[in-house]
């Protein structure tokens, strides 16, 4: 292959690229920014900060069953249908999935009626329709995203972010219902928005035949997805369990403060989504190229600037604005702003090495890795959690996932070599001496100066080429919506 050919297969990934960032952006930070304005909502309208601790564990217990309840069909209907060319086969993937989602949700039900009969747990059914509904949103957004509609795929997004905002005025706001209009607003939001998108696209009815055979595409299915069940426990106890922790040892109404910090963060998190969701598809199917570690490599350099921008940027002007996007209950939730954050972009870089087991289809090798930063992550927590409280559970987290891209780093290598360009020390060390100025700074005016300061640093530290290329696609994208 000539370099000619080689430069304009690096543009045609490159273009699509920056249009999958562009759809998934849209779906993600519109979604986001309505989640980021229910938080002053919340924190107002529910005042005892231990209300909405409970809360944030039953999500958190929603996001541990997830996994099992959907048999990670998200991921294995997302990725054999991104290989899939035939229409027949196409319908046996939905099938399967329908089919093993609606046999899993029964169950899951019959479990709920059980435990009611022997249990009193606080609003039991409400958990079980949050649950289901988290299931539906999950595993056929993802079969929207397999059989190449992203639009439909952001649409639900939107619409169950809508759907939230509207339902948790009317319910928390409106009515008063507290944490209980919080459980409605979610679920009633999410199923709608399933129902509308569907009812547009017909994508699952289409492809859904309760006659054809499914049974070998189910055992391929599964076969791939099994692996990722134990890893989702892991992931959980290494990213949601210190919620658990919290209420144990603290209590469930620092919970509630931690909560709303880890809310203000998952803005980072998001913007790594998009991201990560944009490059999920084009490593997938580029993998196989002859310049591949050229590619991937340019791709991580860019995004360690891009996570430090949005990391600065970010947590600086959420400081200056605090005061006033959460009510004082709730306002010692800022001093766990920043490690979060740093946290969020560890957590990041991690994701990206991910991307190798999924391009490989060997996704029994991510085990190890979780089940060591889970065990790392339990230990550290009951050894600190104690003395440091909750800047145990916070260094906990850094710690855990500190281990996990060190090791993820060296494994990687099997799938994809790195080359990291000595300038990406610069975004690294401005990230770590912000710490300074969040926490002592003398006033407003000193962060965001500090802020414009650190963002040229990490503007002009990324180098020429980069920027180019960067205002180059700008433009590029600018003058085509004209």
């Amino acid at each position: 292959m000539t370099p000619n050919e080689n430069n304009n297969i690096s543009k045609g990934r490159g273009s699509k690229f920056l249009k999958d960032i562009g759809i998934y952006a849209i779906g993600n930070i519109g979604s986001k920014i309505i989640t980021f304005m229910m938080v002053p909502l919340y924190t107002y309208f529910v005042h005892d900060t231990s209300d909405f601790g409970y809360y944030d564990l039953c999500l958190q217990v929603c996001l541990l069953l997830i996994p099992f309840v959907t048999l990670q069909l998200r991921d294995g209907a997302f990725r054999f249908l991104l290989d899939c060319d035939d229409e027949t086969q196409r319908q046996r993937i939905v099938t399967f999935v329908s089919r093993a989602l609606a046999s899993t949700l029964a169950l899951s039900l019959l479990v709920t009626l059980v435990l009611a009969m022997v249990t009193n747990i606080n609003y039991l059914g409400y958990v079980l329709g949050l649950l289901v509904a988290m299931s539906l949103q999950e595993v056929y957004s993802q079969v929207f995203r397999g059989l190449g509609n992203n639009r439909a795929f952001v649409a639900v997004g939107i619409l169950s972010a809508l759907g939230i905002g509207l339902f948790s005025i009317v319910f928390v706001a409106g009515l008063g219902l507290g944490i209980k209009g919080i459980f409605l607003a979610n679920i009633l939001a999410r199923v709608l928005a399933l129902i509308i998108v569907e009812s547009r696209v017909r994508l699952i009815s289409r492809n859904t035949r309760w006659s054809i055979d499914s049974r070998q595409v189910g055992r391929d299915i599964i076969r791939y997805t099994l692996p990722l069940l134990p890893g989702s426990l892991c992931w959980w106890l290494t990213g949601s369990s210190d919620r658990l922790f919290i209420k144990h040892f603290i209590g469930l109404d620092v919970n509630g403060v931690y909560a709303v910090a880890i809310r203000f963060t998952g803005i980072i998190s998001t913007l790594a989504i998009i991201f990560y969701q944009a490059w999920q598809e084009t490593a997938i199917l580029q993998y196989n190229s002859t310049d591949r570690n050229r590619f991937f490599s340019r791709m991580f350099n860019g995004y360690i600037f891009l996570l430090s921008a949005i990391l600065v940027g970010y947590v600086f002007m959420l400081k200056v604005n605090y005061g006033w996007l959460v009510a004082p209950e709730y306002s010692e939730s800022l001093n766990y702003i920043f490690p979060l954050g740093v946290s969020a972009v560890i957590f990041a870089i991690a994701a990206f090495f991910d991307m190798g087991y999924q391009c490989a289809k060997d996704t029994k090798r991510t085990l190890p890795a979780i089940v060591l930063a889970a065990v790392v992550n339990v230990i550290l927590n009951f050894a600190l959690i104690k003395p440091l409280g909750v800047y145990g559970v916070i260094i906990t987290q850094l710690v855990t996932y500190l281990v996990l891209v060190i090791y993820r780093w060296h494994d990687m290598k099997r799938y994809f070599v790195l080359k990291i360009e000595p300038r990406v020390a610069a975004p690294i060390a401005v990230i770590v001496l912000s710490a300074l100025p969040f926490y002592f700074s003398p006033g407003a005016w000193f962060d965001l100066a500090y802020m414009v300061v650190a963002l040229a640093l990490i503007a002009w530290s990324c180098g020429k080429d980069m920027r180019g290329l960067l205002l180059a696609k700008i433009n590029k994208t600018h003058a085509g919506t004209k």
